[in-house]
């Protein structure tokens, strides 16, 4: 193709700058990005944020790629090189308890702990150096289809004509919603209450996670010696949690946590979002694809919502760059099919699977959570099987 074609991100997210990233790579593209909120800041004095990610050796490797990791590990980035899941009516120490080393992988670290920050603010230094247009606080109001392309406006009045408009908007996407595109949205009945806090104990770089009667809490680690939770509970536990005393919450995050890093003292701010797992009936229209959270949204109990998104990116960044190679159209429906078909069926195993995990684990019978148990011990011993499964979480082969 001779003249550029250009691409809307809707989006300046982690995965959204992710995949502006990933085409700035490719010759004949003009990269737009375009965000209704302010531009995210980073500094390693700040408190660190709420809103962190477990990121894969599989998303490790794009964000080398991209020339973002170094940044990131060198700013706060914490490796976890183990992992301990344990179910409500079992024992940390028991059999049944899940456990997983990096080195029974032969790789480094299962994964690292980082602020959501972060990792947007490297990207947004390694598009700063490009061609890319990133621009923040400047929302899309409107979006009408003019033939086999989408014209969108934004607040200011001016419009843009895409030859490819990509909807990375997160889980409410407006570019979603304006196409009519269907999805269906499942509902969990729970919230995330996320905080920080100061274990007695080190946490030795170990992930846990704990599935309780109404949702599972996950302990992961911070460079700072600080862990972050997130704990998938009922609205009113949640809520709850949020107006406790400091000494009563972390009585109460110590004791359902059965001590496993001593007391847990609260040091850092509280939050609460809701929790609903969502997916689009379709990625793809001529002139449009969706990826990330817009695309498919999961229950974060098992870290694996960033880490689909990172996916997504690195195979629509393939397809685009194949179809320019082959003097193809990128924004041509067939074209952007080949993404869809790529990345819908891992993208729905894992949403299903996070669904029925959470559905068995979060209850309070105790004959289940007898086969709970049983399960658990039995896929710690299953060779072949278990190292299949972790190998395709961790995204590494």
């Amino acid at each position: 193709m001779n003249e550029d074609f250009s691409i809307v991100i809707a989006g300046g997210g982690i995965v959204g700058l992710s995949v502006a990233a990933l085409l700035t790579e490719i010759d004949g593209l003009k990269v737009t990005v375009l965000d209704s909120g302010a531009r995210p800041h980073f500094d390693v004095s700040d408190e660190v944020g709420l809103r962190v990610s477990s990121i894969a050796p599989g998303s490790i490797d794009i964000l080398s790629a991209i020339g973002a990791w170094e940044e990131i590990v060198g700013s706060g980035a914490c490796p976890f090189r183990d992992m301990r899941v344990w179910d409500a009516f079992g024992s940390v120490d028991g059999p049944e308890t899940l456990t997983f080393d990096s080195a029974e992988f032969a790789i480094p670290q299962l994964g690292f702990i980082v602020e959501n920050h972060l990792v947007q603010h490297a990207i947004l230094n390694v598009l700063d150096a490009t061609d890319a247009l990133v621009r923040y606080e400047t929302p899309i109001t409107s979006m009408v289809r003019m033939g086999e392309r989408f014209e969108v406006t934004l607040d200011s009045g001016d419009t843009i004509t895409p030859d490819l408009l990509i909807g990375a908007d997160g889980a409410g996407s407006f570019v979603r919603n304006n196409t009519g595109i269907a999805f269906r949205s499942i509902p969990h009945a729970q919230k995330a209450f996320v905080t920080l806090l100061r274990p007695e104990k080190s946490h030795s770089n170990t992930a846990w996670q704990r599935f309780l009667r109404r949702g599972p809490i996950g302990l992961l680690p911070l460079t700072d010696g600080r862990i972050s939770i997130v704990w998938s509970t009922t609205s009113e536990e949640a809520d709850e949690a949020l107006a406790l005393p400091a000494d009563e919450l972390g009585k109460l995050l110590t004791a359902i946590t059965d001590g496993v890093l001593g007391f847990l003292t609260p040091a850092g701010p509280r939050g609460v979002f809701p929790l609903k797992t969502q997916y689009a009936a379709r990625y793809t229209q001529d002139g449009l694809v969706l990826i990330g959270d817009a695309a498919h949204s999961i229950h974060p109990l098992a870290g694996q919502g960033v880490n689909l998104g990172f996916a997504d990116a690195a195979a629509l960044s393939t397809v685009i760059s194949a179809a320019l190679a082959a003097d193809e159209n990128p924004g041509d429906l067939p074209v952007l099919r080949r993404y869809e078909r790529a990345r819908k069926g891992d993208n729905q195993r894992a949403l299903q699977f996070m669904v029925v995990l959470n559905r068995l684990f979060s209850n309070d019978s105790r004959a289940l959570g007898r086969l709970r148990g049983a399960g658990m011990y039995l896929f710690n011993r299953s060779g072949m099987l278990r190292e299949r499964i972790v190998q395709t979480a961790l995204r590494i082969r």
